[in-house]
């Protein structure tokens, strides 16, 4: 048997406290690189989304901006001036254009000052969480900022809040600009709760105007679209869109577009749009033939059910991801 004199002891100690010393340090300086670590993927993040809303511009093929109209002219001659290709200038991932010397070097000196908001895109699709095209003519100067929009709708939108809907698309830009410019979800959407797929598209892509208009059901097109209380809705032609656009309560689906007949009983189940009915001037969707023959037999009764049954519904899961619940 091996022995340790008092001397061994102590070196025996000494040691193990050296070690016990040394895993301490090596742990601390592992959290510490952890944390650095974190932080530099932080500062990576953060400086990719402002990369993002500063390079995520509304160019043409050519990469240039506001359709070659001259940013300056706007606030100098309060009105759009088509400018001219010899007096450009690159800066924030875009081509501009000016109409003379004078304004390129206006612009030089104060880029901040003259550039369009929310990367030359529609400020009114920006405050709903998306971007749009727009049209030069719609232009405002709003607190010194050059702002646009798409067309006459979306001026009369921007317009009834013009402080409001200004504040809204400052606070979506970088999301929006992020999200390469598809539709985000905004803080007004949370409070609603639709039978949507993962992008938000609802009814399958399905026209809810066509349903009125043609008696049948459509499948809806991406170039021809509506946001409406947090889903997305195709169209088969743009005046469908407007129309819908116009009176979005009259076309949507009722019940959050799930299941009439399920809804009758409190359940929210899939749809299959082409089993519908129209009722009281409204869209229901069934989720099988099934559904819509039980469904049809007793109209009345079960949209009274499903009228009682939805709002609670809509209250208890307002912007929560779907869920469907067992049949009927």
């Amino acid at each position: 048997m091996k022995k340790y004199t008092n001397r061994s002891k102590q070196q025996l100690v000494a040691a193990f406290y050296e070690k016990a010393h040394a895993q301490n340090i090596t742990a601390f300086a592992t959290k510490i690189l952890l944390v650095l670590a974190a932080m530099m993927l932080l500062a990576t993040i953060t400086n990719a989304q402002s990369a993002a809303t500063t390079t995520f511009v509304n160019v043409n093929g050519q990469g240039v901006i506001l359709d070659g109209y001259d940013a300056v002219a706007f606030f100098t001659d309060n009105k759009p001036v088509k400018g001219d290709s010899q007096f450009q200038l690159s800066y924030g991932g875009a081509i501009y254009y000016f109409a003379s010397k004078e304004h390129l070097d206006l612009f030089k000196a104060n880029p901040d000052k003259y550039k369009p908001q929310f990367g030359g895109y529609c400020a009114y699709a920006v405050s709903l969480g998306r971007v749009a095209p727009i049209d030069v003519n719609t232009f405002s100067i709003v607190d010194g900022r050059l702002v646009l929009q798409h067309n006459a709708r979306a001026v009369a939108g921007w317009n009834k809040d013009v402080a409001g809907n200004l504040v809204l698309a400052d606070k979506y830009w970088p999301a929006v600009a992020n999200n390469a410019g598809k539709q985000i979800k905004t803080d007004a959407e949370n409070e609603f709760y639709y039978n949507t797929n993962k992008d938000g598209l609802v009814m399958d892509g399905y026209d809810p105007v066509a349903y009125f208009t043609d008696k049948a059901a459509v499948k809806g097109d991406a170039s021809f679209s509506a946001r409406y209380n947090g889903a997305t809705y195709y169209f088969s032609s743009q005046q469908h869109a407007d129309a819908f656009k116009d009176h979005p309560d009259m076309y949507a689906p009722l019940y959050g577009s799930f299941c009439g007949y399920a809804m009758a009983f409190g359940r929210r189940r899939p749809v299959n749009p082409e089993y519908w009915n129209i009722v009281d001037g409204h869209l229901i969707l069934q989720h099988s033939k099934a559904a819509w023959e039980l469904f049809n037999k007793d109209v009345s009764k079960f949209k009274s059910q499903a009228d009682e049954q939805w709002p609670p519904i809509m209250k208890a899961n307002a912007g929560q991801k779907v869920k469907y619940d067992k049949p009927v």
